[in-house]
């Protein structure tokens, strides 16, 4: 059995992973019994924790949001330096830490009390960056309830403007936020169109969790790949399909996950998928790669490539008589 102090922590961290939970489920995860539970909900109590008890079968243990902020964990200050930094990191601030920043950031705000919210929100209101990321920006806070939403299987209803500028209303079951690093995407199941839909979070609006609560359900691949497939093509005016004259590896490792589908024909050669709204878009991302390639769809593309390329010929004199 765990020692009283680390049983306390680990009971602690459990309640932080989803508002409900039942004495019987928690006694499993701690490996004590139920009267135990009730012991070390007091204790946290005693300490400041504001966990709530709902009596009879369908009960449970919820932890919720208190008027001071607990002691163990972190100080005033401490909570404002985390949250702030939080916010900084899930902008895009630091690489490599935006979606781990959401969700701590949705599990900072269930028991960070609002005097220290308000001062939160007032330091990073006056804060500017020279620099920011390059995508659009998305707020923290809406990251936080979609984050929160998708973590407790709850419903949302939101606005979203498509890439043709139609506004609509949504009902979607949340199941993952993927940030490409230039934007962040929320994969959910749009209940009125019955299948997978990836939202950009800069379209959407006012996300609120309506409930109820659903059961997941099993997204064909995994998340990131699925968003990677999805905004590579299928949202874009163009879709290009060229054959590069590079391994696949070495184009994957030039080009990145985002905006493209990389299939491997030989040990020297590979199949790129993209796609743009812009055919100037799609000629600059093949030159950047410094490969030779071919051009099979669209024929837009190859024809806007041949304009450029006359284009370049006359710049250097190359199209002129002598």
């Amino acid at each position: 059995m765990l020692q009283t102090s680390a049983r306390l922590l680990r009971l602690l961290s459990l309640l932080q992973t989803r508002p409900d939970w039942t004495g019987p489920e928690l006694g499993r995860r701690l490996e004590v019994t139920a009267r135990t539970v009730r012991r070390d909900v007091d204790r946290l109590r005693e300490l400041g924790y504001p966990v709530h008890a709902t009596p009879g079968a369908a009960g449970g243990y919820r932890l919720g949001a208190g008027a001071a902020l607990p002691p163990l964990l972190l100080d005033d200050e401490e909570a404002v330096a985390v949250a702030v930094g939080l916010r900084m990191a899930a902008g895009g601030a630091v690489a490599g830490t935006a979606t781990s920043s959401v969700q701590a950031l949705a599990k900072l705000g269930q028991v960070l009390p609002s005097r220290l919210r308000r001062r939160v929100d007032a330091l990073h209101n006056a804060m500017e960056w020279l620099t920011g990321p390059s995508g659009p920006e998305v707020d923290a806070e809406m990251l936080a309830v979609v984050a929160a939403a998708c973590r407790d299987r709850m419903c949302i209803r939101f606005g979203y403007q498509d890439h043709e500028g139609v506004q609509s209303r949504r009902v979607a079951e949340p199941h993952r936020l993927v940030c490409t690093g230039q934007r962040w995407y929320l994969v959910a199941w749009d209940t009125a169109r019955a299948d997978w839909r990836s939202f950009r979070m800069d379209r959407v609006a006012d996300p609120v969790a309506t409930g109820p609560r659903f059961e997941p359900r099993e997204l064909p691949q995994e998340a990131s790949q699925w968003v990677a497939r999805r905004v590579s093509t299928e949202a874009f005016r163009y879709r290009a399909r060229v054959t590069l004259r590079a391994p696949a590896a070495v184009v994957e490792a030039q080009a990145g996950p985002t905006y493209i589908q990389v299939e491997p024909v030989d040990q020297h050669s590979c199949v790129l998928r993209t796609g743009s709204n812009s055919l100037d878009d799609l000629a600059a991302r093949l030159t950047r790669l410094g490969v030779d390639f071919e051009v099979h769809e669209p024929p837009e593309l190859a024809d806007h490539l041949r304009m450029l390329a006359a284009r370049l010929s006359r710049s250097v004199g190359g199209g002129t008589e002598s």
